[in-house]
């Protein structure tokens, strides 16, 4: 059975200069069994109500702004898949989750740019989960959970965000040697509560964890852990590392 994932995946350019990051999930891949399909809640659909890709053949977004051109031609031409889009719908409303299909929704980089280090042939179904941020991570923890049996009929199950994201205090000219204390204090933290299981820390992480307003002006980011972690059980780290001071290049595997 394959596991849930939660990738951290850092700023657009990891498409361009993978880093750490990029080997390492070129190496996860290639442990896992091939996916018939991919799900993917990615910090970058945020919305009011939930939604669930069912476009048959999503465009590549480029989502952002200020970046060289030649991340602008980057492609990741994997299909949608409606199928599974109507069985994700079907599964949320038996577990008191209505969704709405979104059949026009283009694929977001918080989807593509990890998808594109890992299967770069594109050629695995790909759909997405919006994140109603609002309703915060125990709904998140409620729709993993209600998608986990995906996992059984081969399908990857990923929440892309970042596990720690405060883009104002990167730091543009900072090596990967350079670690912010407050940002690796919050990204221990997190990765104590995950491997205990105290779900009701976390899921108030906002009052219990060290610096977190800090490390999350707002929920985006870190809400698809909380899917990745629901879908799944056991926890165990795939790759740790920061990008710009106190980006936090995380991986996280829940088998």
């Amino acid at each position: 059975m394959l596991p849930s994932l939660f990738i951290s995946h850092g700023s657009p350019m990891l498409a361009l200069e993978p880093g750490a990051s990029g080997p390492a999930l070129s190496r996860l891949a290639a442990e896992l069994a091939k996916p018939r399909a991919i799900l993917v809640v990615s910090a970058h659909w945020e919305s009011s109500e939930l939604m669930v890709n069912s476009n048959s053949k999503p465009d590549t977004w480029h989502d952002f702004y200020g970046f060289p051109a030649e991340l602008y031609a980057v492609q990741y031409s994997a299909p949608g898949d409606p199928e599974l889009a109507a069985e994700v719908l079907r599964l949320l409303a038996t577990a008191e989750l209505p969704a709405r299909l979104d059949p026009e929704r283009a694929r977001d980089h918080g989807a593509w740019v990890p998808l594109l280090l890992m299967y770069p042939q594109a050629d695995i179904p790909v759909v997405q989960v919006s994140i109603p941020t609002r309703l915060g991570p125990a709904f998140q923890t409620r729709v993993g959970r209600a998608l986990a049996s995906l996992r059984e009929q081969g399908v990857l199950l990923i929440g892309s965000g970042s596990i720690t994201h405060n883009l104002g205090e990167l730091n543009w000219r900072a090596g990967p040697e350079v670690i912010e204390p407050w940002a690796k204090e919050f990204r221990d933290w997190a990765v104590a509560k995950l491997a205990s299981g105290d779900e009701e820390a976390l899921h108030d992480y906002r009052r219990q964890a060290p610096s977190a307003a800090r490390n999350h002006p707002t929920d985006e980011h870190l809400l698809p852990l909380y899917f990745a972690r629901s879908a799944g059980n056991v926890f165990s780290l795939v790759h740790q590392g920061f990008t710009l001071g106190a980006l936090g290049m995380d991986i996280y595997r829940f088998d």
